[in-house]
C-alpha cells in the first residue's frame, strides 16, 4: 500500500510498544517519538525500525546506553543476526530529562535529530521500504510516536484521526468540583482510520465514550514564532490538542492560549523567572484571578523538550505535560464552539502541533 499523507499519531502508548507504520518507511517520512528517559529504573531504551512484530529483522536499531559514560549503538538485525555495531560516543538524552527524537527516512539513510540538532546519520544496510512496524522498549515513558512525510501532505494541513494507543492517566470527569483520585483513560489498542472510541473512566464500572475527533497536523521541524492558528470547529468536549517544543536556555516566560474572538479563553503561561504555571482568562481586555497551584513541580525545564496535551471535556480543560496530567481549568467562557483560535508565543522553538 503507497503512503499517503500523515498517519495518526500513538498518544501515550505504553512501554514495551510495537505498532504498524501504515504503507511502511517511504523516502522524506519523518517520525518523531516524544517521551521521558526514567531516571529510576534500567540503563537503556531502544527505538526499532523493523519488519512485522517478531524483532528478527531489524533495518535500524537506535540503542542509547546509560553506560560506560554513556554512548548511543545504532546496528541492523537481519534473521536475528546482529551485525557490525556502530557507536556515538556522546549521549544527547538524560535521565530524568524529556526528548524529542526525530527520525527522517531518506533514500541513502535514516537521518537522526535529538532535540533540534542533527545526531547521527544511518545508511542503510537493507532496503528501507521493507519496514512496517516501529517499536519502543526499555526505560522510557511515551508521550506520542508521530508521522510527518512532506512530500505528500498538502499544501492545506491535512486531518488524521486519533488512535489512543495505550492508557493514559487523567483524573476522572468531574462532577461539579470535587476531588477525586485519578482514573486511568483506556483507549484501543491499534489505529483505526475511520472513528475511534475515547473512553474516559469516571468511577468504578462507569464508562463515558465520545467519537474521536481528527487532530491537524502542521510540520516539522520548526515554526516562526508567535505562532498563530485556526482550530477548526472551535473546541467542544473530547477535543484535543498536542504541542511540543522545546524551552531556550535563557527563557523568562512562554505562552500557549485558546482564544474567542479577542478574548483570551485560557492563558497558559510558564514563568521560569517566578518558578510558576499561570493559568488565566482575559475577557473585554480584562484578566480574571490568577491559578497557580499544582501537584508537582515545574514541569517545565530551560533548555529541555516538552509536550503539551490539552483535552477539552464539558466543564473544564486538563492538561497534561510530558505525558502525565499537571492540572484541570474550569470553563470561563462556556461558548466552546467560538474558542476557535489557537496562538502560542514567548521563549521557546515550537516543533509540533496538532489541534
Amino acid at each position: 500500500m503507497a503512503f499517503s499523507g500523515s498517519q495518526a499519531p500513538y498518544l501515550s502508548p505504553a512501554v514495551p510498544f510495537s505498532g504498524t507504520i501504515q504503507g511502511g518507511l517511504q523516502d522524506g517520512l519523518q517520525i518523531t517519538v516524544n517521551g521521558t528517559v526514567l531516571s529510576s529504573s534500567g540503563t537503556r531504551f531502544a527505538v526499532n525500525f523493523q519488519t512485522g512484530f517478531s524483532g528478527n529483522d531489524i533495518a535500524f536499531h537506535f540503542n542509547p546506553r546509560f553506560e560506560d559514560g554513556g554512548y548511543v549503538v545504532c546496528n541492523t538485525r537481519q534473521n536475528g543476526s546482529w551485525g557490525p555495531e556502530e557507536r556515538k560516543t556522546h549521549m544527547p538524552f538524560q535521565k530524568g530529562m524529556p526528548f524529542d527524537l526525530c527520525f527522517l527516512v531518506q533514500s541513502s539513510d535514516f537521518k537522526v535529530m535529538v532535540n533540534g540538532s542533527l545526531f547521527v546519520q544511518y545508511f542503510h544496510r537493507v532496503p528501507f521500504h521493507r519496514v512496517d512496524t516501529i517499536s519502543v522498549n526499555g526505560s522510557v515513558q511515551l508521550s506520542y510516536i508521530s508521522f510527518q512525510n512532506p512530500r505528500t501532505v498538502p499544501v492545506q494541513p491535512a486531518f488524521s484521526t486519533v488512535p489512543f494507543s495505550q492508557p493514559v492517566c487523567f483524573p476522572p470527569r468531574p462532577r461539579g468540583r470535587r476531588q477525586k483520585p485519578p482514573g486511568v483513560w483506556p483507549a484501543n489498542p491499534a489505529p483505526i482510520t475511520q472513528t475511534v472510541i475515547h473512553t474516559v473512566q469516571s468511577a468504578p464500572g462507569q464508562m463515558f465514550s465520545t467519537p474521536a475527533i481528527p487532530l491537524m497536523m502542521y510540520p516539522h521541524p520548526a515554526y516562526p514564532m508567535p505562532f498563530i492558528t485556526t482550530i477548526l470547529g472551535g473546541l467542544y468536549p473530547s477535543k484535543s490538542i498536542l504541542l511540543s517544543g522545546t524551552v531556550l536556555p535563557s527563557a523568562q516566560r512562554f505562552h500557549i492560549n485558546l482564544c474567542s474572538g479577542s478574548h483570551i479563553t485560557f492563558h497558559l503561561n510558564p514563568r521560569f523567572d517566578e518558578n510558576a504555571v499561570v493559568r488565566n482568562t482575559q475577557i473585554d481586555n480584562s484578566w480574571g484571578s490568577e491559578e497557580r497551584s499544582l501537584p508537582r513541580k515545574m514541569p517545565f525545564v530551560r533548555g529541555q523538550s516538552f509536550s503539551v496535551w490539552i483535552l477539552c471535556e464539558a466543564h473544564c480543560l486538563k492538561v497534561a505535560v510530558d505525558g502525565q496530567h499537571l492540572f484541570e481549568y474550569y470553563h470561563r467562557l462556556r461558548n466552546l464552539p467560538t474558542i476557535n483560535r489557537l496562538e502560542v508565543g514567548g521563549d521557546i522553538q515550537l516543533t509540533h502541533v496538532q489541534t
